[in-house]
């Protein structure tokens, strides 16, 4: 993440593509005649190659959502490192929660997709190509643009933004506000995508995989 900050033609130009994308993905779905699964994995991973190709012709420059061939290594180790240390304090919270006869397990319990076939494709789009698509814009662009304003407002406009399309009903997605709280304070911290992107991933691998154990 460069310190000159993301210009507000590069945001909008990349949310109305991401929105329009999204908007014929539900409306083929709603059709019916391919696998959700399937339509979802298409339109994030056109969405990903939109977002970089606008940011290349208006920005000129990658580096300035976090992205640069030469610091993904570290951004790998990084955010494993990220990963762990969250695995570790998450650990210790559900075990406060058992002592006190919560079960905070329940909170990412949802329904699975049957046939593994499926299981694999939804594994792919919602471990991978989601988390990518998501960070780019919410991380790399949203919290890129607001961030001339302080990291605060940067930090709570990404976080409102990255919880929004997470709602269900009149409940407050909580692993989606940490969640949008860590990656983004990840990104602040290491200037490098590549951190949230990994924290992104391994955190919904570690949600799916309590839900099939739950």
């Amino acid at each position: 993440m460069e310190t000159r900050p993301i210009t507000l033609n590069t945001l909008l130009i990349s949310a109305a593509a991401a929105i329009g994308i999204e908007w014929i993905a539900r409306i083929v779905i709603a059709q019916g005649t391919l696998p959700p699964m399937v339509v979802l994995g298409a339109a994030r991973v056109f969405q990903i190659a939109l977002m970089v190709i606008i940011v290349r012709i208006w920005e000129k420059r990658l580096t300035c959502i976090g992205i640069s061939q030469l610091n993904i290594l570290a951004g790998l180790k990084k955010g494993l490192i990220w990963s762990l240390c969250f695995g570790i304090a998450t650990g210790l919270v559900f075990g406060i929660l058992i002592l006190f006869g919560v079960n905070g397990v329940q909170i990412f319990q949802f329904s699975e997709p049957i046939g593994n076939n499926k299981f694999v494709l939804f594994l792919c789009v919602g471990v991978v190509i989601g988390p990518i698509a998501e960070e780019i814009f919410f991380r790399g662009l949203v919290y890129g643009f607001f961030r001339q304003w302080g990291v605060s407002i940067a930090l709570i406009v990404s976080t409102v933004l990255f919880v929004l399309p997470h709602l269900a009903g009149n409940s407050i997605p909580l692993t989606q506000v940490v969640g949008g709280l860590l990656f983004a304070i990840a990104y602040e911290v290491e200037k490098n995508l590549t951190v949230p992107i990994v924290i992104h991933c391994l955190g919904n691998l570690s949600i799916f995989s309590i839900s099939l154990v739950a």
